[in-house]
């Protein structure tokens, strides 16, 4: 560690045992108390460590720590998820992973993002490539509907809308692999990474080929050329940008070429869509 990751953790810990108050932890707060938040030693035994180690790490000294203790340590200080991940890393280990939110819906805020990003193509997956949201765009092209909310991995591999419709499918295919497993790095492989994986290898023995390379390759910008079956090609720039407050979701972003007649395609897309869905309605 540092010297200057040493102070920030001395800062740090000070700052975060300030902010919390004997009553907040269970302690009784006498009359005569005159310190602001909770004492070192306080915090050492509500941790379970040694009041003299926990002075060490306050005072940023060249000790070892483990997760465990740090764990101890940011429970105590009532430390957000966020907090506890910036202390390993002021620590000097490897941050915990993030935790899943239990509810996976996209809040209003992302789906007026969505349909800010029209006439443009626009969507949103979880940490599994599961689809969650999407705007106009991307319904009419790529067929998503949230009532049948597939899987970009299994649907790359299994949909004859991507294996006919891409072109140059099997030049994508072991960097959509290579991108997947990097994504299961970044969250830990769990079960539901699993049951992708066990589905798309029961789907495609091309998929399962590819994942046994075991090649890791984070997502960047990528041109598609895409056949529309009513429209003919599109080519189209993709883009996946991690959504800081929302660890599990990724939002993927379209832009239509420039020099093609992509932009006026997908217009011409949205407008039969919307023809048909007043049509239906009326």
């Amino acid at each position: 560690m540092t010297t200057t990751a040493r102070s920030e953790l001395s800062d740090f810990l000070r700052a975060r045992r300030s902010q919390v108050s004997p009553a907040d932890v269970g302690l009784p707060v006498g009359a005569r108390r005159r310190l602001q938040g909770l004492r070192r030693e306080e915090v050492a035994v509500l941790a379970g460590v040694g009041s003299s180690w926990y002075q060490w790490l306050e005072q940023g000294r060249d000790i070892t720590v483990s997760g465990q203790v740090l764990d101890a340590v940011a429970r105590v200080l009532r430390l957000s998820d966020e907090e506890r991940r910036h202390l390993y890393v002021l620590a000097g280990l490897n941050p915990p992973l993030p935790q899943a939110p239990s509810d996976c819906t996209v809040g209003a805020d992302i789906v007026r993002l969505l349909a800010g990003w029209l006439p443009h193509p626009a969507h949103v997956v979880d940490r599994y490539w599961n689809f969650v949201e999407a705007n106009d765009a991307a319904r009419v092209i790529f067929g998503w509907r949230k009532e049948f909310a597939g899987n970009c991995l299994i649907d790359f591999f299994g949909s004859g809308l991507y294996r006919g419709g891409i072109v140059a499918w099997d030049e994508m295919a072991p960097i959509v692999v290579a991108n997947y497993r990097y994504e299961m790095t970044r969250h830990g492989n769990d079960d539901g990474y699993r049951a992708v994986i066990d589905q798309a290898v029961a789907t495609s023995g091309e998929f399962a080929d590819l994942w046994g390379r075991h090649e890791v390759l984070p997502a960047a910008p990528t041109i598609k050329t895409f056949n529309h079956p009513e429209v003919g090609e599109l080519v189209m720039e993709g883009r996946m940008l991690h959504l800081p407050e929302r660890s599990d979701l990724t939002l993927v972003l379209h832009m239509p070429q420039p020099g093609t007649a992509t932009a006026e395609r997908i217009a011409e897309l949205i407008s039969t869509e919307r023809r048909l869905r007043l049509a239906t309605s009326a």
